[in-house]
């Protein structure tokens, strides 16, 4: 049997956001995440801490089942964007393979 070898991971990138900006943020994050999954054929979510903490929500942005060439093709579409002037500090990434896949 032939296993597949290109390996699929799903991004998590996490990052703070004032309450002041959630409007413009929750709209430009929507617009970029609805791109990317009609561009890449990507599922998406965006999740948030529930409490506010210094007066920011952490964000979680979420890509499920993307290739490897996705994280390069998401940080252009992130530096084309309004963005990064909305986020306090930077994106931070964590990359998961999904180990059903990789038995």
């Amino acid at each position: 049997m032939l296993q597949n070898t290109q390996q699929t991971m799903d991004l998590y990138i996490y990052y703070r956001v004032p309450l002041a900006d959630t409007t413009l943020f929750l709209a430009e994050v929507s617009e970029l995440q609805d791109n990317l999954a009609h561009l890449y054929t990507v599922r998406t979510a965006l999740k948030r801490r529930p409490v506010a903490q210094d007066g920011m929500h952490t964000w979680m942005e979420v890509y499920l089942d993307v290739d490897e060439d996705f994280p390069v093709r998401l940080e252009q579409a992130v530096a084309a964007s309004k963005l990064p002037s909305l986020i306090d500090g930077k994106r931070h990434t964590e990359q998961f393979l999904d180990l059903s896949l990789c038995a």
